[in-house]
């Protein structure tokens, strides 16, 4: 495996051990893009020789033997929400969160709708889990995965449909946190074929982001470890 976990004490740069087709990881990527911040990417590959995630010295950084995990400053830290928000503590240019606590509230609300709610129950693992363990059928499966993204997604559409504090994102006019879970999870629901014709806030918002250039770096398509 040529994955980097032992290259010593990180200074002020940031690492992301990252995987193209990770959710979570392409939150943080999308938030580092906006914030215009160098960062070092190093590929941990879910899926080959077994998961690279697996690999003790990588689970040594990472208990949870999961993507992403940052390095900075001499701290290591795990999940995407907080690392987005530290980040943005850190970083407080181009904030991904509003300055008012409703709207923080809000944003907050709509980021984890999908991180918490939508996406933990479709991810590889659990996918794995369900093949595996279970032994559910393929089409099962993807029965399975596109219940689940079609029930958060019409929740949300319905949330950012009727709210004034939704703008060209969703959450005024410019990306915030919950744009940056968005974005992910509807390219995952590309991925599997959900019918997002009854989601036209969602396509709306998707759109603008498209029309960002960090959002556009930050796709799986253009990563380093993309398809390898």
């Amino acid at each position: 495996m040529d994955i980097l976990f032992d290259d010593g004490p990180v200074d002020d740069g940031i690492v992301l051990y990252t995987y193209w087709r990770s959710s979570a990881a392409y939150r943080v990527r999308i938030g580092l893009e906006l914030k215009g911040l160098a960062w070092e990417g190093r590929p941990v590959h879910l899926v080959r020789d077994g998961g690279e995630q697996h690999a003790d010295a990588y689970a040594a950084l990472n208990p949870q033997q999961l993507v992403p995990t940052l390095l900075h400053d001499g701290h290591v830290l795990n999940q995407s929400l907080a690392i987005l928000e530290y980040l943005d503590e850190r970083f407080p240019q181009v904030p991904l969160l509003p300055a008012d606590a409703a709207g923080r509230a809000r944003v907050r609300g709509l980021a984890q709708l999908v991180a918490c709610d939508i996406h933990p129950i479709n991810n590889l693992r659990v996918m794995q889990y369900l093949e595996r363990d279970l032994q559910v059928p393929a089409d099962a499966r993807t029965q399975w995965t596109l219940h689940w993204m079609a029930e958060g997604l019409t929740a949300m559409e319905t949330m950012l449909a009727n709210s004034g504090d939704t703008g060209r994102f969703c959450h005024g006019d410019r990306p915030t946190l919950a744009d940056l879970c968005l974005m992910p999870q509807l390219y995952n629901a590309h991925r599997f074929g959900l019918d997002l014709a009854p989601y036209p806030t969602l396509r709306r918002i998707e759109a603008a982001c498209q029309t960002v250039d960090a959002f556009e770096r930050a796709r799986p398509e253009n990563q380093v470890d993309a398809m390898r």
